[in-house]
């Protein structure tokens, strides 16, 4: 599957897990964004349930089991190449997940990763607004509110 100068745009999901004041953050190992530091995730498969894309995403990436507890943004990601013509196009979802244990090693299309203090991502070179989803969904884990995104529905 080709994802550049796609015909329609795709579906992804990504994993913000915190370990006290920390956040996993993998430096991507492809285009787009090659080299640059994100949340953990990929692409839904046909016919595979939010939830479960997660799951999967995050243990093929970088070895963790996760839980999903909510929804934290949508997000539209449309780059374009020196023509102006769209080069890539997501839809991204990312979810507040929890992952009490185990040690993240990179794999797949992560070149590496890290549980970082949140006092020092600035530190590190993000893809675009990652760096503000992750204080906003640092802040939803510590509130108790009403549930989003509900898995078994």
């Amino acid at each position: 599957m080709n994802r550049r100068y796609p015909e329609r745009p795709y579906l992804g999901v990504g994993a913000l897990i915190f370990r006290k004041n920390r956040v996993l953050l993998i430096r991507r190992g492809s285009p787009p964004a090659l080299g640059k530091w994100s949340i953990p995730g990929g692409l839904v498969e046909l016919g595979e349930s939010l939830d479960k894309a997660i799951r999967r995403e995050v243990l093929e990436e970088v070895g963790l089991e996760v839980k999903v507890v909510d929804l934290v943004a949508a997000l539209d990601r449309v780059i374009l190449d020196e023509t102006g013509r769209i080069e890539y196009h997501y839809v991204l979802l990312d979810f507040l997940c929890e992952a009490p244990e185990g040690i993240p090693l990179a794999a797949t299309d992560a070149e590496e990763c890290a549980f970082v203090p949140l006092e020092e991502l600035a530190g590190f070179e993000m893809t675009r607004g990652t760096e503000e989803i992750i204080r906003k969904a640092f802040e939803m884990a510590k509130s108790q509110r009403a549930l989003v995104y509900d898995a078994m529905a």
